[in-house]
């Protein structure tokens, strides 16, 4: 799988930009505030439809542009396939994958799948339990198109919800409409669970020998999941998964209308991970927990692999940067069999470690270095 061109026109810093990709390593240089981060979320937004960097997709349209167009002819499965996103301010975006109108992100992903690693991944063990989540959100819409539109439905029953529960005092009528949209988290929650749990199994497997390998076999890494306390098998069938989160929202309804929050369901979930035997988001050093989120993000990358039979296109944004020479030679090994683009400064020994082509970056324009 790789991106052989991409066209943007309007989106972030650039005004109209094409370029060709190698299909093994592209090393993209450039001083910081030019566009290196752009780019790479542009491949992005082409395997999901979505930006790990916006809120929404008017952020990523040139305060000059009245709208974004972006444009990629990827290889995969032996063929040719062209996806095209139009992003708008006042309308909502079109997207199309051969010229045909996609309906869902998933069409996209379908086609396009890519692992993104920055700088803030770093801190993933560190950070709340709504990163991880995002972390396994993002990964299992682009592997799953099922989970994806199981996501989207708990979502928007979530948010009817938690408007009921809001205003249900003020409005005593909307209590009616709660048993609905119980029923509606329940069976798309079922759903979201048995996923994660399986990927969370598999990612434990991969994560675990990254981990051992970057240690140099001193710690053992552990990785599960944490769900509804109700739900004791998450890779239990789904109709099993349901009745146990409808059991585990019936106990919490008294304490919800009274708090006015959604407190039970998989948007609470969590993936606990442990060094050694220990919480690593509380007692681990920062070495141990950045070479944790490592493990976690290359696990990612061969999941996609081993499932897809092909390696996503893998997007490392100034990364190697921040770690020590070890870490760093820990992940120059690992990245190794499939399409790389890679970010640095000016200054950096990566274009003389990675071969490949070297693009350079200055205020939204591209060339070969």
């Amino acid at each position: 799988m790789r991106i052989d061109r991409l066209y943007l026109e309007g989106f972030r810093n650039y005004a109209a930009q094409s370029v060709e990709f190698d299909p093994g390593c592209n090393v993209i240089l450039g001083e910081n505030a030019q566009g290196k981060t752009n780019l790479l979320e542009a491949v992005q937004y082409l395997s999901c439809a979505h930006s790990a960097r916006a809120k929404n997709d008017r952020e990523l349209i040139s305060f000059q542009a009245g709208a974004g167009v972006l444009s990629g002819e990827v290889f995969t499965r032996e063929r040719t396939f062209t996806l095209r996103a139009e992003l708008y301010r006042e309308k909502r975006r079109k997207l199309w994958v051969n010229k045909v109108p996609a309906k869902t992100a998933a069409e996209l992903s379908q086609v396009l799948q890519t692992v993104f690693f920055c700088p803030e991944d770093l801190l993933l063990i560190r950070e709340g339990a709504a990163a991880r989540r995002k972390f396994l959100d993002a990964a299992l819409c682009q592997l799953r198109p099922r989970y994806a539109a199981a996501l989207a439905a708990y979502r928007r029953a979530y948010a009817h919800k938690t408007r009921i529960l809001r205003d249900h005092e003020e409005q005593p009528s909307l209590l009616e409409l709660l048993p609905e949209f119980n029923e509606r988290l329940v069976q798309s929650g079922a759903v979201i669970i048995r996923y994660r749990a399986q990927f969370v199994e598999r990612l434990a497997q991969y994560a675990a020998a990254n981990h051992a390998d970057c240690s140099g076999g001193k710690e053992t890494l552990s990785v599960s999941y944490q769900t509804v306390s109700s739900v004791t098998d998450p890779l239990a069938d789904p109709a099993e998964v349901a009745a146990r989160l409808r059991e585990h929202m019936a106990s919490h309804r008294t304490a919800e209308l009274a708090s006015r929050l959604c407190l039970s369901g998989p948007h609470k979930d969590d993936l606990r991970v442990e060094i050694d035997g220990r919480d690593a988001k509380s007692f681990s050093s920062q070495g141990q927990t950045r070479t944790a989120a490592l493990s976690l993000k290359l696990a990612e990358r061969e999941i996609y692999q081993n499932v897809t039979g092909e390696a996503p296109v893998l997007l490392l944004d100034d990364v190697l940067s921040e770690l020590d020479p070890r870490r760093q030679e820990f992940v120059l090994n690992r990245i190794a069999g499939g399409q790389v683009l890679i970010t640095c400064c000016e200054d950096d020994r990566l274009p003389r470690l990675l071969g490949g082509r070297v693009l350079r970056v200055e205020n939204g324009s591209l060339r070969p270095s």
